[in-house]
């Protein structure tokens, strides 16, 4: 397999007292703050932070969880702007970047509140603007993306704090939600919405839910269980048009089919849009997102990066085996990968000033990807995983030789799909209603290890006489946190050094801080090993 060498920071290197400026001030970031807080402290660098919200950095993976009452805003914040101030760092909320002027350096900058402008010069530039919520293109809603704070009472995506609030208010009087989509944000916000005590319908173009990540066989099985789970779903179906009533809040969704949906909210979750627009301004190469390479730079000058969702990483090596290659990579959605590209930018940041320092260059090794994420359904009623590339039936042969495995249980609910390489290890799978096998699954996956020679021994994980039998396959190496790359090896040292809460290991780990999957995971973890020592 080729590997690229280390990267070997060219150009013109950061040096002590630079200007880093960041522009927005999401859980990405808040991940590459935390991790040069130290040098903006000591000024070494100058930092400011730039967020168009006037919230500091919370975590945007939660914001479904806390429209449903289910997290409180406490738990969900990843900054202090008053203890950012106090180290140096300076953060301007509910201010908007207008424009980039890379010939001089220069931002311009309007004041939400106030509507001054002004203009802030930088060194360096990190552009970490994130996406924003698609708006559909339907009667009653205008579809230009500046008009998203001004949608119809009752209308509303999901992705910020006044979006929880919108649907918080709807949650506790227990009114009737319309979910339009049905990729996994929206059917977490459907199923959380239902068990809350809301009559719930979600409204699916597509023959079944979740298309990019299952097949028909899956797909069925999912819509029973969440029928099961009390969440109707309208599959096939197109929307054209929002009622309103005479004060403009939302009475129903009108289908090309001529029914009407009615309902006290409508959540779209159609999908983002990478915010490309000042990238674009300034005359950096977008596509489905602001291009970069492997060390994260936009520009030929590498004064100006991105990361997060906003990043699009394209590899100019075409025999790369480790990275997306010339197609690119368009922004996953997934939290864990902006965070390591953080951290990354970073200690790349950290590197250069102590080879400037030493009079040397610095060397570094290359960021590079992983496997793909899974797709977890977050839900207390549902349980599905999957990864990779699905699909195909098991009596048809693969053209790179490799196998389908397939199981399907429709009295208990279960389903399970491997797609299996050559050498048996795992293109995709899809595992719903399993969730010892899910996680072993999960493993294999991550590990590239091959699946056993007989698979069917991966269900008796969930069987009545299993136990706990996936726990033991739990080792030093194994990822237990995907967000935040967390092992089960950094958990037990951090709980040895004498973490010992939940709490107090995620302060040293990072982990659980990301979609909150692995919570569980990681309590159990520190229970037995804080009772062990």
């Amino acid at each position: 397999m080729t590997v690229h060498r280390p990267t070997r920071a060219h150009g013109t290197p950061m040096r002590p007292g630079e200007h880093v400026v960041v522009i927005g001030f999401g859980p990405v970031a808040a991940r590459f703050v935390d991790d040069v807080a130290d040098l903006a402290a000591a000024g070494t660098i100058r930092l400011t932070v730039i967020g168009g919200e006037t919230d500091p950095a919370y975590n945007r993976v939660l914001v479904g969880e806390h429209a449903m009452g289910r997290t409180e805003r406490a738990t969900m914040a990843l900054a202090d702007p008053e203890l950012l101030a106090r180290t140096g760092i300076d953060v301007l909320l509910g201010t908007q970047v207008t424009r980039i002027d890379r010939s001089r350096r220069v931002l311009r900058l309007t004041d939400g509140p106030t509507g001054e402008t002004r203009e802030l010069g930088y060194d360096r530039l990190v552009l970490a603007t994130g996406a924003r919520p698609n708006l559909p293109v339907l009667r009653g809603i205008n579809p230009d993306p500046g008009a998203y704070e001004h949608l119809p009472t009752g209308v509303t995506a999901l992705r910020d704090l006044r979006d929880a609030r919108v649907v918080r208010a709807v949650v506790e009087r227990r009114g009737r939600v319309v979910v339009l989509g049905g990729g996994v944000l929206g059917l977490e916000a459907a199923l959380a919405a239902s068990e809350a005590g809301c009559p719930v319908t979600v409204v699916h173009h597509a023959a079944w839910v979740l298309t990019r990540s299952l097949d028909a066989p899956g797909g069925a099985l999912l819509g029973r269980a969440l029928a099961e789970a009390g969440v109707e779903v309208v599959s096939g179906a197109q929307a054209r048009e929002v009622s309103l009533d005479e004060d403009r809040s939302f009475q129903g969704l009108l289908l090309e089919d001529g029914r009407t949906l009615p309902g006290d909210l409508l959540l779209l979750s159609i999908g983002v849009t990478v915010r490309t627009e000042l990238a674009e301004g300034a005359g950096l190469r977008t596509a489905r997102g602001i291009v970069v390479n492997h060390e994260l730079e936009a520009d030929v000058e590498r004064r100006v990066f991105a990361v997060g969702d906003c990043a699009e990483v394209l590899c100019k090596d075409p025999s790369c085996r480790v990275c997306p290659g010339r197609d690119g990579m368009g922004p996953s959605g997934l939290i864990g990968p902006g965070w390591r590209q953080a951290e990354w930018l970073a200690a790349r940041i950290r590197a250069e000033l102590d080879a400037v320092a030493e009079g040397g260059t610095a060397v570094l090794a290359p960021l590079t990807t992983g496997p793909a994420g899974a797709v977890r359904l977050k839900a207390h009623q549902v349980e599905l995983a999957c990864a990779g590339t699905v699909g195909g039936l098991p009596w048809e042969p693969r053209p790179d030789g490799g196998t389908v495995v397939q199981w399907a249980d429709g009295s208990a609910g279960t389903y399970a799909q491997l797609v299996l390489r050559p050498d048996r290890t795992l293109e995709g799978y899809i595992v719903l209603g399993l969730p010892r096998a899910a996680a072993e699954i999960g493993l294999l996956h991550d590990r590239g290890e091959p699946v056993p020679e007989d698979p069917g021994v991966l269900l008796r994980l969930d069987g009545p006489d299993a136990g706990t039998q996936q726990e033991t396959r739990l080792t030093p190496e194994s990822t237990v946190c995907h967000c935040a790359g967390v092992t089960m090896g950094r958990i037990t040292d951090a709980v040895g050094q004498g973490a010992a809460t939940l709490e107090e290991v995620s302060c040293a780990t990072r982990a659980s801080t990301g979609c909150g999957g692995c919570t569980d995971t990681v309590r159990r973890l520190v229970e037995e090993h804080a009772a062990a020592a």
